[in-house]
């Protein structure tokens, strides 16, 4: 079984080298009750499973020099490095990466060091054991993080309640980079979004389609504006009207 991990890219030169060298470092190796691609016994019974993993970047348009040393981490054995000729945002990117990938699952890692790589087998063990087809990373079920700005914080609660109402479910983070699903849940979502609708939009049509979302505890180590933090109300607005939008229509 196979990991694809899609990295969207934009202006990240000082973390990209950084990030990827985190998630070439993991070893995905779980002891799980399935019985898919099994290494060996346990002693409890269970079956040891490794996942191999492919990495794929998508540098969206970047003008901050981080292009200049993607060809040398394309160099790297397993990491893919695909360009768009300008900035389209953070869902084209992505929806390039699914594209691209060739893995079983699909795991969306941002480029910015918020999100740490080593939290993969706790995402990834609710989909091989058959538990959900989809899992988020909740930065609210009382995983360690660095504190967030309160306004933020109010931010995605509303965004994420607003979320729970139209589509009936008790997501507690709708917003959290670390969404995790299989390659025919991919299949079948149809994404669009360009910019910050990505979020809201692959999480309406998930729920639309009968999938429960798996919410799994994860750390937050969240970035200040002069570190590159680049989310504004204005992008609520945006995530508000997409939800809306998807929940009316497709």
């Amino acid at each position: 079984m196979k990991l694809s991990v899609l990295i969207p890219c934009y202006n990240e030169l000082d973390t990209i080298q950084e990030i990827v060298d985190q998630v070439r470092a993991v070893d995905i190796r779980l002891q799980v009750r399935d019985g898919h691609a099994a290494k060996s016994e346990t002693p409890a019974g269970a079956v040891e499973m490794v996942l191999e993993k492919e990495i794929i970047i998508v540098d969206d348009g970047s003008q901050d020099g981080t292009r200049e040393i993607l060809p040398k981490l394309a160099q790297l054995p397993g990491v893919w490095v695909y360009y768009h000729d300008q900035n389209r945002g953070k869902g084209a990117a992505v929806r390039t990466a699914i594209e691209k990938a060739t893995g079983d699952i699909l795991l969306v890692q941002d480029a910015d060091l918020e999100y740490d790589p080593r939290e993969y087998p706790v995402l990834v063990r609710p989909i091989i054991e058959g538990r959900s087809q989809v899992v988020y990373g909740s930065r609210f079920l009382g995983g360690p993080r660095k504190a967030m700005f309160f306004t933020h914080m109010m931010g995605n609660k509303m965004l994420t309640l607003f979320t729970n109402i139209l589509f009936d479910t008790i997501l507690s983070d709708m917003e959290t980079c670390y969404k995790v699903f299989t390659r025919p849940v991919a299949e079948q979502l149809r994404l669009k979004s360009h910019g910050w609708g990505f979020d809201p939009e692959i999480t309406a049509k998930i729920l639309k389609r009968g999938y429960r979302i798996y919410e799994v505890p994860i750390s937050y180590n969240g970035r200040e504006y002069n570190e590159g933090k680049k989310i504004s109300w204005r992008d609520g607005l945006t995530v508000m009207w997409t939800l809306l939008k998807y929940r009316l229509t497709e």
